[in-house]
This record gives structure tokens, C-alpha cells and sequence, in this order.
């Protein structure tokens, strides 16, 4: 059987602070899904290839982008990162409802209604799904605080993709079933928040990944 490799992704952790306690968006995956059906996630899905010809009215930060090009291969370039970026605000969009960016006319020719604006995403950490899966992802988490992408949590809303989304305590997810790579960058939010509230961009993420069949935690 010939390998599957794993495909670019990209998943967005929304960060609302208005109120006492840090809330993070999550969604239930739909029982038509393959890969992780009926388990509670944060949005996000696989780049497509549409996203490297998204323009964006702001790029990534470049600490962000030095991040995320580590380990990343020789085939590796600025198209692809921002595309990453681009790929987690489209599915932010499509799966629950929440445009970040500069909004186009109607008339304008794109791929979203709005300009993806990427500058305040921070990479949180990496995984790469283990071989002998249905399908394998490479998959980069960014976060994003609301309040300073101007997003009014109220605003986030179902999909078909995504159900039953809703905000929940990022130290208290209420008991909700998670696949067990999204509780791990859950716990690594938890920690990187306790380490400094303001989530710099240029701090180290760490690299989940199986090497001979040993679960590993590297830092980028």
C-alpha cells in the first residue's frame, strides 16, 4: 500500500478576553465527515491551492513567518506560508461565519468577500497526523484574539462543516469530547498564555510527530 502523505493545513484558535475568563471557538465536526466526525475542534481544514492567488490586506508577521517556515522543507516559500495563513481565515469564514480582513465590493472577483488580513495571527504549534491514518495532515494552529482582528464574538455562527459552535473556557471545556491532538494544542495554549498573556509572535511552537512509531514534542 502506498503511503499517504500529509496534506497542508491550517486551524485557527479565536481567543475571546472580554470577560473574566479566556474563550476559545470550537465547533462539532458532522457525522458525514471521514476524518474525525462528531468531535468538537477549533475551525480549520486542508490549504487549498486557490490560497496562494488569495491577496491579503495584510501579511503575516514576519517573527510568525520565521516560525513557521522551520522545518518546513526546501519546497518551503512565502506563497505557501501566507497561503497557510490565508487557509485559516478562509475556513474561520466558511465554518462558522467570522470574516477577518478588509471587506471587498460585490462586485470584486475573489475567493472570499472580504481581504484576509493575517498580521495578527501567532503560530501556536504544528502536527503532523501519524502514518497509517485515512488521511494524514500537516497541520499549522494559529491563534487570534478578537478583539484585535474587531470580531464581535456574538457573530459566530453554524455550519454544515462545523455544528453546534460555541465559545468555552479555555481551562474548563465543559466535558465536550475532543480528539486527542486538539485537547494537546489546547493544553499548549494554556501554558503559552501563562507564560505571557499578549502571546508573542515570535515565541517557539512546539512540533507534534511520530518517528518509528514514537509520539514526539520538538520545538520550532
Amino acid at each position: 500500500m502506498t503511503p499517504v502523505r500529509p496534506v497542508d493545513a491550517a486551524s485557527i484558535l479565536l481567543l475571546d478576553r472580554s470577560g473574566e475568563r479566556m474563550r476559545v471557538l470550537v465547533g462539532r465536526r458532522s457525522s458525514r465527515h471521514v476524518f474525525m466526525p462528531d468531535v468538537y475542534v477549533f475551525p480549520g481544514g486542508r490549504r487549498d491551492a486557490a490560497d496562494r492567488l488569495v491577496p491579503v490586506s495584510n501579511p503575516l508577521n514576519p517573527l510568525a513567518c520565521e516560525r513557521l517556515a522551520l522545518r518546513s522543507g526546501t519546497r518551503c516559500s512565502d506563497s505557501r506560508l501566507r497561503a497557510l495563513g490565508v487557509a485559516a481565515l478562509r475556513e474561520l469564514y466558511e465554518e462558522a461565519g467570522i470574516s477577518v480582513g478588509a471587506p471587498l465590493d460585490a462586485a470584486a472577483q475573489n475567493v472570499l468577500p472580504f481581504r484576509p488580513d493575517l498580521s495578527n495571527l501567532r503560530f501556536l504549534a504544528r502536527a503532523i497526523t501519524p502514518a497509517g491514518m485515512v488521511r494524514r495532515f500537516d497541520t499549522r494552529f494559529f491563534t487570534l484574539f478578537a478583539d484585535e482582528a474587531g470580531i464581535d464574538p456574538a457573530g459566530a455562527t453554524a455550519s454544515h462543516e462545523l455544528e453546534d459552535v460555541r465559545w468555552v473556557d479555555i481551562f474548563d471545556r465543559g466535558g465536550i469530547e475532543m480528539p486527542d491532538i486538539t485537547v494537546l494544542i489546547l493544553e499548549e495554549l494554556q501554558k503559552s498564555l501563562q507564560e505571557d498573556k499578549s502571546l508573542p509572535f515570535g515565541r517557539a511552537a512546539p512540533l507534534y510527530h511520530t518517528r518509528r512509531g514514537r509520539f514526539l514534542r520538538d520545538l520550532l
